[in-house]
């Protein structure tokens, strides 16, 4: 452990509440660690962090995430996240495996799957796109967060108009999967999706609307005209 690490816990312990603590418990099913600081805290506390590690190689960097990652606690977490996506210009085909063990050793609830697989592993596809393939294989996982993660780690791309027929693949491949998160999941990556191909979305919800959850058809046709709403909600 370095002596950043210490002294971050020592400045996120000084700055956190047990009413910040109950607060940020509300946002979640499950039991989550955390110092109860608020967000725009975290971030004040992380700045100077973030900038001492700069000058580190990214491979120093990787080993103070996974140190952040093994601790499990949200704030942590989360800088974790950003501290590794800070990275991302240094990112090379190798680091996927590292990314794979983080997503199913350390993530255990929405905000760390989303922070996470948004960004770092967003970015990372977007530069290495023939390893996309491994989205596949996450959406057939037993572990609710990487199923989940297949999903939301094509919103950046999808958002920019970029990745349709992988999007749709991913979403189809859970189509019928019986958890909630992760139907949220590929629900919200439809809803990216649309944003610049519409018309293939509304023909996916279309097609498959007598057989996608509820839950994932709302966030899909969240922002498409009434008149598509309509219709796609139709029994």
């Amino acid at each position: 452990m370095t002596p950043l690490i210490l002294q971050l816990r020592q400045d996120l312990q000084a700055a956190g509440t047990p009413a910040g603590q109950d607060s940020a418990r509300r946002f979640f099913k499950e039991d989550i660690k955390t110092y109860g600081v608020k967000s725009a805290t975290v971030k004040a506390i992380a700045k100077p962090f973030v900038k001492a590690l700069r000058s580190e190689t990214k491979e120093m960097v990787f080993s103070i995430c996974e140190e952040m990652w093994k601790d499990g606690v949200m704030e942590e977490t989360l800088i974790a996240c950003d501290l590794s996506y800070s990275r991302r210009k240094e990112f090379a085909p190798a680091d996927l495996q590292l990314f794979e063990k983080w997503l199913h050793a350390y993530v255990n609830n929405w905000a760390a799957c989303d922070t996470f697989c948004n960004h770092t592993v967003g970015e990372f596809l977007i530069r290495y796109p023939d390893r996309l393939p491994v989205l596949e294989k996450w959406a057939k996982s037993k572990n609710r967060w990487v199923r989940r993660g297949a999903a939301v780690s094509l919103i950046v791309p999808a958002r920019k108009g970029w990745m349709l027929e992988e999007s749709l693949r991913i979403a189809t491949l859970l189509l019928h999967d019986e958890d909630d998160m992760v139907r949220k999941g590929y629900g919200w990556l439809l809803k990216s999706a649309a944003e610049k191909h519409e018309d293939a979305v509304f023909r996916f919800v279309m097609h498959h609307k007598n057989e996608m959850p509820r839950t994932a058809l709302r966030y899909a046709i969240e922002k498409m005209p009434a008149g598509r709403k309509a219709r796609a909600m139709e029994k």
